[in-house]
């Protein structure tokens, strides 16, 4: 009997002990985590997203459709008031300092290009152009790209070419005509290289402000990691220049459009250029300005072209624009 009391009182005391023991612990708890029912109510009040969407896209998307019909509304718009103003000049024959008298209304335009779409020889003076433009462009980013870079990297080749080179640039490509057609055996040669040295300058240029725009970090670090020259330039230089060159080559695009249709005015039997200008000598009005349309669509068409291969070949600018925005 007297050791089962102190067994009681030990038991007792211990019982005493706990409860505030557990209340302590649940305090604790309750301060580190919320209670399980406010976690309930919580999620009974939140609906849940659907799996797969990420949250704000919807919002995301309908702002990306309103920025877009925003700039397809103000496109549609800058046209209306040139259409416009060229409707009221030619309708009223506005004449003050610049005269409206003698050029076709936009009706005229339309009628005699609508008889113009199913010619032959129309269709024939387009691809011409086309042809024309694209053989020079291209051997202009060829040999633009590749010279800028190398001239870009290695400063002995630079300093070979660089200043011949210098000197060349300032002839507008309008001079190169009569040269070129003693140069060249052929008209249309004549006419592609003219094309050819319209976009090659500033295709160089824009090349090589791109290699010295490189970080000098990450040429070292391909060094580092055991890159050749190739692999360096292939792999590095020419991504890392990529920006510049795609600017160039825009520049390059509008500057060889410009010399083509001056060759083509000059030297040219067919092409827009020739078009437009026998359609003057022929006091053919409405034709001048159908001519005029086409070269600004067939520009349009080529830098929306390379704004697109751009789009493809840098894809980083793209994430880089969504994550900005």
């Amino acid at each position: 009997m007297a050791s089962a009391i102190p067994m009681r009182a030990i038991v007792g005391s211990s019982a005493d002990i706990a409860p505030p023991h557990t209340a302590e612990v649940h305090q604790v708890e309750e301060g580190i985590n919320p209670p399980l029912v406010i976690k309930r109510r919580d999620l009974g009040s939140t609906p849940a997203a659907p799996s797969g969407t990420p949250p704000g896209t919807g919002a995301r998307l309908l702002g990306q459709l309103r920025a877009q019909l925003g700039s397809l509304a103000l496109s549609v718009l800058s046209i209306a008031l040139l259409l416009g103003f060229w409707y009221l000049g030619t309708e009223y024959r506005w004449d003050f300092y610049i005269r409206f008298t003698n050029i076709p209304s936009p009706g005229e335009v339309f009628t005699e290009l609508m008889g113009l779409i199913g010619s032959s020889q129309f269709q024939t003076n387009i691809g011409t152009s086309v042809g024309r433009i694209l053989s020079g462009f291209g051997i202009a980013t060829v040999l633009g790209v590749t010279l800028g870079l190398l001239c870009g990297r290695y400063a002995i080749l630079k300093g070979l070419l660089f200043p011949a080179l210098e000197v060349l640039r300032p002839i507008p490509a309008i001079a190169w005509v009569p040269i070129s057609i003693m140069l060249w055996p052929s008209t249309e040669s004549s006419i592609v290289f003219i094309t050819f040295i319209g976009a090659f300058f500033p295709i160089l240029l824009n090349t090589l402000h791109g290699v010295a725009a490189v970080d000098p970090v990450l040429i070292r670090a391909a060094r580092c990691l055991g890159a050749g020259e190739l692999a360096l330039l292939v792999r590095v230089i020419l991504p890392g220049a990529l920006p510049h060159i795609f600017t160039g080559l825009a520049v390059g695009m509008g500057v060889a459009w410009v010399s083509l249709i001056a060759a083509e005015m000059i030297s040219g039997q067919f092409g827009v250029g020739y078009f437009t200008w026998e359609a003057y000598s022929l006091i053919e009005y409405p034709h001048i300005v159908i001519g005029m349309l086409v070269i600004g669509v067939l520009g349009l068409l080529c830098s929306g072209g390379i704004r697109l291969l751009a789009r493809l070949a840098m894809p980083w600018q793209r994430a880089g624009h969504k994550e900005n925005g």
